[in-house]
């Protein structure tokens, strides 16, 4: 009986399964934009119970905008929508053989739509964590063709030009890591953050005072760009063109490729540019009455071109591995003059001559980088990160400089130089996150660091007819640092509340080598650089942070490089083998307030350094010749301000003003460099979005004049002026700008000692610049004008 009823039970379940097989209806189709004929990939088709309403089954398009969904009842209708396009409901469908053919669905772009998400949807906030500031990105700038770099421009302290440069409390050399590390596409001089659109970006992490994860060498601060787990699939990019004056052009493609299970994207450029430069110094011998004015202008015209390729392949949905690529080639031509004029102490011209140079070179450079993701399955922040990269700079740069005597005597001898400069950095980063539960998160790794470098530099003097070396100026250096580095952080994070301890160390082996003369420099040291950070949240309108940290800044290659380009042999800058690092304490309490349309941050800051790097001057017969030292300490405690006012959705205004005391306590050679001074700078960025979608932005800095341990520098204003026009929703722009209006970014030092008298002017002129960008796919055209030097 038993075996009967089991065989009746098991020909019911067939028959009702057969049942539902035969009743399985197959629907298709292919989803257009009605204006452009293109397939639309990953619009949303649902199909839902048309009584109930109730949800049965979906899909997302295809890259070809095709579909195919099932279900198991006819009594339906389908609904297909995507961004920026008005919904398509479909009813009453004809079905035949169990299959639904809908053949193509055209959508029709409605803006309204777009703007209504906007208006409802979840606003932008800015919040403290223990050691940085959190700009959660919501939809009011989630916009279909906003770039990641429109979204950085609206972030509290962060400022991004009409150019495209990204500046952190006024200060340039951005740190941008995207996910927590470097990656081609947060590298800001390739412009390619306009390919990550901000319904992409999760968050942005301001770090002013970096914790013991990061170098403990010194930089402006870091922009960490976290993006969210349903990245927009497809084919995003962009071309451009711009021209200008001086030369300034190039052509640009950048195209990022992403599917479920590759992200692969591509940069290709090339273009021309010259760099005039305009200096003029007078040197006054006040014991021998004789004064030297030299006035110049040099060039560097470069062209250029260069490639990038990477990818990110997600082995499964917690292991990543990212391989990208880079290889650039310039050629470089560097034309100068500068006229020479000799008077004795009765004001007359003794001799006057003017020097010419022509230098050519090629530069070629490679980088890889090769990375390794992988996330824990308990905790999307629970991670392992292994990052090894690695990089080749070359120069191979010949010079030859004529002197011509047009009054008086002539001092001088005609010059060649040749330079061969090769320089290769490798680093190998290991992370690890784990948060241990909700409160407690612990941090460790390790990163070895090495930089390989060999500047070969010669000088020839011409005398009787042929070119003889001249071995004072001759000479090969070779520079290699290793820097061997490990850290851990610990963190107690409460909802209001919380703090982060942490401790770096890092051994230093730096060598440099003088091989013709034998004379070599080594050093090696360990430092401990610990890090403590707070936050505490008063209200939704008011929190705090506080944070120190401990930094070192190595001497960089041309600080230890006693060669240097011999173009103006009267004004000599060389470096120092001998330089020791400098070491800094800072500590930063900040607060930042939100009052309405306004948000306002405020820092008081202290930053106490020794070894202190400084450039000194000597003088002696008419040539002045400046060298890198270490002299004494330097204290400095300032007040840090910036803030943002959305006067009206049309107009914002954004401001930054940073202030700093410093005192100087120093001694070399038995000459007293103690002093102490202040320094300042401002700037106002007003951007207006005008009708027809045209954007205007209207910056003005001001720099003031400080004391450095010989010279005064005078302070200089200046103005940027930027329009575009944005066409078809951003796809397509039009773009102008001219940096420095008024020709008034000058820099000019006076030093003033018993027994000389220095004073020099240097500015690097206005530029103008056209571009025009086109976008495609979910990415935004480029909208900044003009990239900078690779």
């Amino acid at each position: 009986m038993k075996s009967f009823q089991l065989t009746t039970l098991l020909i019911l379940i067939l028959h009702v399964f057969s049942a539902a097989q035969n009743n399985t209806i197959t629907i298709k189709g292919t989803v257009k934009d009605q204006t452009t004929g293109a397939p639309i990939p990953y619009a949303t088709v649902v199909i839902s119970d048309q009584n109930t309403e109730s949800m049965i089954s979906g899909a997302a398009t295809q890259e070809d905008g095709t579909f195919s969904v099932t279900s198991n009842t006819a009594d339906i209708f389908i609904t297909i929508s995507f961004m920026g396009y008005e919904t398509k409901k479909l009813s009453n469908l004809s079905i035949q053989n169990n299959q639904v053919d809908l053949g193509t669905l055209a959508l029709i772009e409605n803006s309204q739509v777009l703007e209504e998400v906007m208006i409802v949807g979840e606003k932008s906030t800015m919040e403290f964590d223990l050691d940085k500031r959190v700009f959660n990105v919501g939809s009011d700038i989630s916009s279909t063709g906003v770039s990641a770099l429109e979204v950085l421009n609206k972030v509290p302290s962060v400022n991004v030009d009409i150019e495209g440069q990204i500046q952190l409390r006024g200060n340039s050399g951005v740190k941008i890591l995207l996910n927590g590390k470097p990656s081609v596409l947060a590298d800001e001089e390739s412009n390619a953050l306009g390919t990550i659109t901000a319904d992409m970006i999760e968050r942005i992490e301001v770090i002013t005072n970096p914790s013991a994860k990061y170098d403990a060498e010194g930089t402006a601060g870091i922009l960490n760009i976290i993006l969210k787990k349903e990245e927009n699939r497809g084919l995003n990019g962009s071309v451009t063109a711009n021209t200008g004056l001086p030369d300034n052009h190039s052509i640009g493609l950048s195209m990022n490729k992403r599917t479920d299970r590759f992200n692969l994207f591509t940069q290709l450029g090339g273009g021309y540019r010259s760099y005039p430069y305009d200096r003029k110094s007078e040197n006054i011998d006040r014991i021998n009455q004789t004064t030297l004015v030299s006035t110049g202008t040099s060039y560097r015209n470069e062209l250029f071109y260069n490639a990038t390729l990477g990818t990110d392949y997600h082995l499964n949905k917690s292991n990543i591995i990212t391989l990208t690529g880079n290889f650039s080639y310039e050629i470089e031509d560097q034309p100068s003059r500068t006229n020479y004029n000799l008077v004795d102490e009765i004001n007359q011209t003794s001799s006057s001559w003017y020097r010419e140079e022509t230098t050519e070179a090629i530069n070629p450079k490679w980088e890889y980088d090769l990375q390794y993701s992988k996330e824990f399955e308990d905790n999307e922040d629970h991670l392992l990160l292994f990052n090894a990269q690695g990089s080749f700079f070359g120069k191979d740069q010949s010079s030859e400089f004529t002197n011509s005597v047009v009054e008086g005597a002539d001092f001088n001898t005609d010059q060649q130089t040749r330079t061969k400069f090769q320089q290769a950095d490798y680093t190998f980063k290991l992370d690890y996150t784990n948060p241990v539960n909700d409160v407690i998160t612990m941090e460790a790794g390790g990163q070895y660091l090495i930089n390989d470098v060999g500047n070969d530099y010669s000088v020839s003097n011409f005398a009787d007819d042929e070119w003889i070396i001249d071995p004072a100026l001759t000479n090969v250096f070779e520079y290699n640092q290793k820097v061997l580095a490990g850290y851990a952080t610990g963190a107690y994070k409460k909802d209001k509340w919380g703090i982060k301890l942490g401790v770096r160390v890092e051994n230093t082996d730096l060598h440099t080598l003088l091989t013709n003369t034998d004379e070599d420099n080594l050093q090696n040291y360990t430092d401990f650089f610990p890090t403590l950070h707070s936050s505490y949240k008063m209200s939704d309108k008011v929190s705090l942070q506080a944070g120190y940290s401990r930094r070192i800044f190595r001497p960089r290659l041309w600080d230890l490089n006693p060669f240097f380009n011999i173009r103006d042999n009267y004004n000599i800058r060389t470096g120092n083998p001998n330089l020791k690092a400098e070491y800094s304490d800072s500590y930063e309490l900040t607060s930042i307030f939100k009052l309405g349309k306004a948000t306002l941050n405020a820092s008081i800051f202290h930053l106490f350094t020794t070894n202190m790097v400084e450039r000194v001057t000597s003088f002696s017969d008419n040539v002045q010749t400046t060298i890198p030292l270490n002299v004494g300490t330097n204290r400095a405690t300032g007040l840090e301000m910036n803030g943002k006012f959305i006067a009206a959705e049309w107009w914002t205004l954004n401001g930054d003003f940073n202030w700093n005391f410093y005192k100087r306590e120093g001694e070399y050679e038995n000459q007293s460099f103690d002093f102490n001074g202040n320094r300042w700078s401002s700037r106002l960025m007003s951007s207006l979005s005008l009708p027809a979608d045209f954007e205007l932005e209207i910056t003005g800095y001001y720099r003031s004049g400080y004391k450095t341990v010989q010279s005064d520098i005078t302070g200089s204003p200046s103005v940027d002026v930027g329009v575009r026009k944005k066409i078809n929703k951003g796809k397509f722009v039009i773009n102008a700008s001219v940096r420095d209006l008024f020709d008034s970014r000058i820099r000019e030092s006076i030093t003033e000692k018993p027994g000389y008298y220095l004073y020099s002017r240097s500015n690097r002129r206005r530029t103008f610049t056209l571009g025009v960008s086109y976008g495609f796919g979910k990415g935004e055209a480029m909208t900044y004008s003009s990239g900078r030097r690779h």
